[in-house]
């Protein structure tokens, strides 16, 4: 059998493997492209049982680009709270006014313009490309990754600019051009049930008699990295003021982690530090400064872990006795206490938030 051949067969194989095992998902066979991008951005970095209700509630308060892009950002984002990477959330935001404005209102129908999309990569243009306008783009993410790097049995590393290279082609060799949404859907489908990391099926496998790892006995060596991502260390005290029925919140408007999402007063330090080295503190001083009689009390210590950082985090709840003033370049917002709930916040924030 000819490589071309070949490709043909494991195509064939693994679809008729797909059209009897695959998932009952809620955006799975719809050829709506809104749809599509909607949970495939969803899907990114997320498990499919957490993303599954994520997506529902988003199609559901946002059905349509018109909706998502009329939305007020803070909607959006509490809609994907709890979720993570809120920059996708940010993305889709952005990216749907892009084809309000450019495409009037209509999802783009080539590549091309999938990809001008803010947010939008290789990965999402193909998946969105193939299932919803059956155009010949083969995806490639964590799951294609493992099931071809151990088919093939390559030992190029994935995270190499060859790597890359290679998979893409690899891909798109054995992608089959005339069904290329059905063939991309069953690539992913079996890296997720059957081709898994670290305990894969390889009895169960429809491709097992053609699988070179599997035929190596070497399985668990592929895919190969080359390199660990280095996960920096962050202290966060987190200052709940209570007075009157009033808190004090703040929206991150940097470039940092959780951009456009709100939070409690914030002193970053060094070090994992108790109220004794907070007072010590420059940046405590300059914070409650203008406060007059003030009570401390440390309520809570979290440990939140992120792609590249692990949050050391301390939550302390402040009881003032009179009014106090923030610099206007705090930029903190008065609010009710009782409203809280009502603003988008990070992950790590509503867990605190669930123990008051």
């Amino acid at each position: 059998m000819n490589k071309k051949e070949n490709d043909k067969l494991i195509s064939r194989v693994l679809q008729d493997w797909y059209r009897q095992h695959k998932r009952s998902l809620p955006w799975r066979d719809s050829k709506d492209p809104y749809v599509v991008w909607i949970s495939e951005i969803i899907l990114q970095q997320t498990r499919v049982n957490q993303g599954h209700d994520y997506f529902l509630r988003f199609v559901e308060k946002l059905p349509d680009i018109k909706s998502l892009a009329e939305a007020p950002e803070d909607d959006v984002l509490k809609i994907w709270q709890g979720l993570g990477y809120y920059s996708r959330a940010r993305n889709l935001h952005t990216a749907a006014k892009q084809i309000m404005e450019k495409f009037d209102g209509v999802f783009p129908s080539s590549h091309s313009d999938i990809l001008s999309l803010k947010g939008v990569g290789e990965y999402t243009a193909a998946a969105v490309a193939s299932i919803a306008f059956g155009l010949p783009y083969a995806v490639v993410d964590g799951n294609v990754f493992r099931v071809l790097s151990r088919l093939f049995a390559i030992e190029t590393a994935i995270d190499s600019t060859a790597g890359k290279k290679l998979f893409a082609e690899t891909a798109q060799s054995i992608l089959d051009r005339e069904n290329p949404g059905n063939h991309n859907q069953a690539m992913m489908e079996l890296g997720a049930l059957v081709c898994t990391p670290k305990l894969p099926k390889c009895a169960e496998c429809p491709l097992q008699t053609v699988c070179l790892a599997l035929e190596k006995k070497n399985v668990l060596a592929f895919p190969v990295k080359k390199g660990k991502i280095i996960q920096k260390e962050r202290f966060f005290n987190y200052f709940h003021i209570e007075q009157n029925g009033y808190t004090y919140i703040i929206k991150r408007d940097n470039s940092d982690v959780w951009k456009n999402l709100y939070e409690f007063p914030l002193i970053e330090t060094d070090e994992q530090s108790d109220l004794l080295m907070l007072q010590a503190n420059t940046d405590f001083s300059n914070l409650f400064r203008s406060a007059g009689k003030i009570c401390f009390q440390h309520k809570l210590r979290l440990k939140h872990v992120l792609s590249h950082r692990i949050i050391h985090a301390d939550f302390y709840r402040v009881e003032l006795s009179e009014q106090i003033a923030f610099d206007e370049e705090e930029k903190f917002i008065k609010i009710e206490a009782a409203s809280l709930f009502e603003y988008p916040v990070s992950r790590l924030i509503h867990k605190y938030l669930e123990t008051i």
